[in-house]
């Protein structure tokens, strides 16, 4: 056995959590909230762990279980959720937004444009404000930046560019940020190109050895005072193996020893919510050896683990999170 599915390794189990938050007869216990870290420049404090707008949350006949994701998630405390255009068509924002309509002050929400042009991207904003149930998001962001040429068009004549300025002036939006996981050069030069408030970016266990987001593009944002996401931290189950990264603690604790704001995880079901809840709540900093010895650990298999990345997968593949991340790899590798 080669891949193992992140169900299969998981430490924390469901009983172990709900002591945790449960004491005696139904008596709810004061569990500690997750630990809290600045958002970049835009005043918010997000929790380490966000919800990912991806997995159970857009697909199809999985309303009922989304809904108890994403409230089970906001009761837990966490703060920062994450969703997309693209995602299940509509599904998702659809799902995010029947929760919003009672809960949206609880929440940073944070959603994408997948068009490069103006009119296409302020279309999607209109649709994306209407499924979320909102008359705001806090978050607007370029989805999935791949090559030099979306940039010229996003920042030419008509460009997505001019329809987030609009959107910030007019209120609409309140930051702008954009996102990647093919080409950490590519997401440099969108930094360049504009000061974006923050950036949504791959980073896991393996990515150090190869096509390194961590290398230069998060010192950049760093540097910047960015909010930095981090995604893919489990990779959808690609970063766990025997003889590995085994368990959703170690691929986490990894993601969060490094200086991002927080990060976000497609999640299958309720229980999973509970356990990632916990594995933010009792995060320690990694040391230097620590760290060396996770990397090491998928250092064997680092291209598999980074598929989306340039250069790791066929041509074609794993550079359209459209379809990296709209929960159709099957049901072993289900983790974002």
């Amino acid at each position: 056995m080669t891949d193992i599915t992140r169900r299969e390794f998981v430490q924390i189990g469901s009983a172990g959590t709900t002591g945790l938050l449960l004491s005696g007869q139904n008596h709810a216990v004061a569990a500690p909230p997750m630990p809290e870290r600045p958002l970049g420049r835009t005043g918010h404090n997000v929790r380490l762990f966000s919800l990912g707008g991806m997995i159970t949350l857009e697909q199809p006949g999985k309303h009922d279980e989304a809904i108890a994701i994403i409230n089970r998630a906001i009761d837990l405390g966490v703060n920062y959720l994450d969703t997309a255009s693209v995602y299940g068509k509509g599904i998702s924002q659809t799902n995010v937004g029947e929760v919003m309509k009672t809960r949206r002050k609880e929440v940073f929400l944070a959603t994408k444009t997948i068009d490069r042009t103006r009119d296409g991207a302020l279309k999607q904003l209109e649709e994306s404000l209407r499924q979320l149930q909102t008359d705001r998001i806090d978050l607007w962001q370029l989805h999935n930046i791949t090559k030099i040429e979306e940039l010229d068009q996003i920042f030419g004549k008509d460009g997505a560019i001019e329809a987030m300025k609009k959107a910030r002036d007019e209120k609409m939006v309140r930051f702008l940020g954009i996102t990647g996981h093919f080409d950490p050069d590519v997401l440099i030069e969108g930094l360049n190109r504009f000061s974006f408030d923050a950036i949504l970016m791959a980073l896991n266990a393996a990515d150090i050895h190869m096509l390194p987001f961590q290398e230069k593009l998060l010192p950049m944002a760093v540097q910047r005072k960015m909010a930095i996401i981090a995604m893919k931290v489990p990779g959808r189950g690609l970063i766990f193996r025997q003889g590995g990264i085994t368990t959703m603690k170690q691929a986490m604790s990894y993601v969060l020893s490094k200086p991002v704001s927080t990060l976000i995880v497609g999640i299958e079901n309720v229980k999973q919510v509970e356990e990632n809840v916990q594995i933010a709540r009792e995060f320690k900093q990694l040391s230097a050896e620590e760290i060396a010895q996770l990397e090491n650990l998928t250092k064997s298999y680092a291209a598999q683990a980074s598929r989306w990345k340039r250069g790791a997968a066929p041509p074609g593949a794993g550079h359209n999170e459209e379809q990296e991340d709209t929960g159709n790899t099957g049901s072993n590798h289900v983790y974002c």
